[in-house]
C-alpha cells in the first residue's frame, strides 16, 4: 500500500511539474531546433478586411469602440460589421448613428456563436478580423494582425491582449496579469514551432476559407476556430505586435466565473472536435495534450498528491514536509483571497507574503475553475450536443 501511495504522489507531482514548468522549457528547446518564422507583409500589400463584432447590450461601450476602429486608418478597405445579439438597450440607436461607416446586423438573442455566424455571412472580404465591444486596439494593430497572412500556410493570426492594472487595487487582477504574461510566453513559443492552441478572442483574424459556421452554443470560438484551421492544414500564429487593451477582473468571483466558462469551453472543445486527440490527425498533438489537456488534469493531480502525502506523512519526514508545503500553498491562496475581499492592494506592498499570495491565489482559481468547468460542461452537455 505504501508503495502505491508513493507512486501516486510522484506521478501526480511529475504531472503538475511538467504541465507548468517542464512543457514551457520543452518549448524553449524545441523552438531552437525547429524555428518556423512567418513572413511579414509590406504595408502596401495589405488586403481589404472585414471586422466583425458581436455585441449584446453594449450601448455604453460601443460608440467608443467604433470610434477606436475608425481612427486606426487601415490603408486598405475596412468593412465594419456589428451584430446586435438581441440587445434590449440602446445598441441599435448607437449603431444608427454610424450607419455610413458600420453595417449593423440585428438578430434575435441566440448567443455569441450565432451572432458571429451572422457577421461572417455579411463579411465581404477574404480576411475577417474578430473583435469585442469592450477592448480597444493600438494604432497599428490591424496592420500587424494582417501582416502574417502573406504566408499562405497561415490561416489564423492572434494578437496580444494587454491588461491595464494600474487603477485596480486587486490581488487577483495582479495575479492574473502575471499568469497572462506566462501564458503569452507559451503562445509565442508554440507559434514559433507550428501553431498556437487558440487565439485571443479580443483580437484575432482568419482567412475566410478556414471558417466553418460555429455550433450554436459554442463557448470558445477563439479556440474552436483556430484549431479547426490547424486540423485543415493551416497554421495559427501569434503576433505580439498586434495589440488590444483591456482591464482584468477586479475580484476573485468575477475572474472565477470567466475562468470556469473558459475551462468548460475546453471540455466542450474535446466534445466537438475529438480529432484533436488523434496524433495522426492533429499536427500539434504534443502541444495540445501538454497545454490544453494537461491543464484539465492538474486539479486532480493536486488532490491525489495531497491525499497521498497525508497518508505517507506518519511514515516519512519527507512526505510530512511535502504535506506542510502544500498546506502553505493553500494558506497563501486564502490569504490572497482575504486581501482581495478586503480591497487590499497587494501591489502596494513589496513583501514576500503578498507576492506569494498573488501567485497562490491565481493558481488556486485556475485549478478550481477547471473542476467547476467540468461540471458546467457535464450539466449542459445535451444543450451543446
Amino acid at each position: 500500500m505504501t508503495a502505491l501511495l508513493e507512486w501516486i504522489f510522484w506521478l501526480s507531482g511529475a504531472s503538475i511539474a511538467y504541465v507548468y514548468a517542464g512543457y514551457p522549457l520543452l518549448l524553449k528547446a524545441w523552438r531552437r531546433v525547429r524555428p518556423n518564422a512567418i513572413r511579414p507583409q509590406a504595408p502596401e500589400d495589405l488586403p481589404p478586411i472585414s471586422i466583425v463584432i458581436a455585441a449584446r447590450n453594449e450601448a455604453r461601450a460601443l460608440g467608443a469602440r467604433i470610434e477606436n476602429l475608425l481612427a486606426l486608418e487601415y490603408p486598405a478597405d475596412c468593412q465594419i460589421v456589428v451584430v446586435s445579439d438581441g440587445s434590449t438597450d440602446d445598441t441599435a440607436v448607437v449603431l444608427a448613428g454610424y450607419s455610413r461607416q458600420v453595417e449593423a446586423v440585428l438578430v434575435p438573442a441566440g448567443g455569441k456563436a450565432r451572432a458571429l455566424n451572422a457577421g461572417v455571412a455579411r463579411a465581404r472580404h477574404d480576411i475577417v478580423v474578430f473583435a469585442d465591444a469592450r477592448q480597444v486596439f493600438a494604432p497599428g494593430a490591424l496592420q500587424e494582425l494582417v501582416a502574417p497572412f502573406r504566408d499562405p500556410s497561415v490561416g489564423v493570426v492572434s494578437g496580444e491582449l494587454l491588461f491595464k492594472t494600474g487603477d485596480i487595487a486587486s490581488t487577483v487582477a495582479e495575479g492574473m496579469g502575471l499568469y497572462w504574461n506566462y501564458e503569452k510566453s507559451i503562445r509565442r513559443d508554440e507559434s514559433a514551432i507550428h501553431s498556437t492552441l487558440g487565439a485571443t478572442g479580443a483580437i484575432y483574424a482568419i482567412r475566410r476559407s478556414t471558417w466553418t459556421p460555429l455550433p450554436p452554443d459554442t463557448i470558445l470560438d477563439d479556440v474552436l476556430t483556430p484549431m479547426r484551421a490547424v486540423l485543415a492544414g493551416y497554421r495559427s500564429v501569434f503576433n505580439g505586435s498586434a495589440r488590444a487593451f483591456d482591464t482584468p477582473s477586479a475580484n476573485v468571483k468575477a475572474e472565477s466565473r470567466r475562468k470556469v466558462r473558459t475551462l468548460a469551453g475546453n471540455f466542450q472543445l474535446l466534445w466537438l472536435e475529438p480529432r484533436l486527440l488523434l496524433p495522426w490527425r492533429n499536427p500539434v498533438w504534443v502541444q495540445f495534450l501538454s497545454h490544453k489537456v494537461g491543464r484539465l488534469v492538474v486539479p486532480y493531480a493536486l488532490v491525489s498528491m495531497l491525499v497521498s502525502s497525508v497518508c505517507l506523512a506518519p511514515w516519512s519526514s519527507f512526505y510530512a514536509a511535502a504535506f506542510a508545503g502544500q498546506l502553505a500553498l493553500y494558506a497563501f491562496a486564502f490569504y490572497g483571497a482575504w486581501l482581495d475581499e478586503h480591497h487590499q492592494d497587494a501591489r502596494a506592498s513589496a513583501d514576500l507574503s503578498s507576492r506569494l499570495a498573488r501567485v497562490a491565489l491565481t493558481f488556486l482559481v485556475l485549478n478550481a475553475s477547471a473542476v467547476a468547468g467540468l461540471w458546467m460542461f457535464a450539466l449542459n452537455k445535451k444543450v451543446w450536443r
